[in-house]
């Protein structure tokens, strides 16, 4: 049985992601190891595993993360100063989603379901 998820994304600089899923997303810090390279972010029950690739040798990520209140979180995200790269869409399958990118090109898409 499956119980949960625990995305790995990786990130060029540790302390700035950490600072943007922090004041721009949201997100607590719920973890950061000794080394300074690897991190977990936490927002109501989401958790986000950060690690430092400062080369890039790994590819940039996306996630989905579903809410129930899409134009709640759109708007406190706006305010926090996101990097929104698509704002609210309706899709044709029914859900409604929007974007938003962090400082090492990876993206997290957030959606309701209609």
């Amino acid at each position: 049985m499956l119980t949960r998820v625990a995305p790995e994304i990786p990130v060029t600089n540790l302390r700035e992601s950490l600072a943007y899923y922090e004041q721009k997303l949201g997100f607590d810090i719920a973890m950061e190891m000794p080394g300074g390279d690897y991190a977990i972010v936490e927002r109501d029950g989401v958790a986000i595993h950060l690690f430092e690739d400062p080369a890039g040798v790994h590819s940039r990520t996306g996630l989905h993360v579903f809410t129930d209140r899409l134009e709640d979180l759109h708007r406190e995200l706006v305010g926090r100063g996101a990097r929104v790269s698509q704002g609210i869409v309706r899709k044709p399958w029914g859900n409604r989603d929007f974007r938003v990118g962090d400082d090492a090109g990876n993206e997290i898409k957030f959606s309701e379901p209609v």
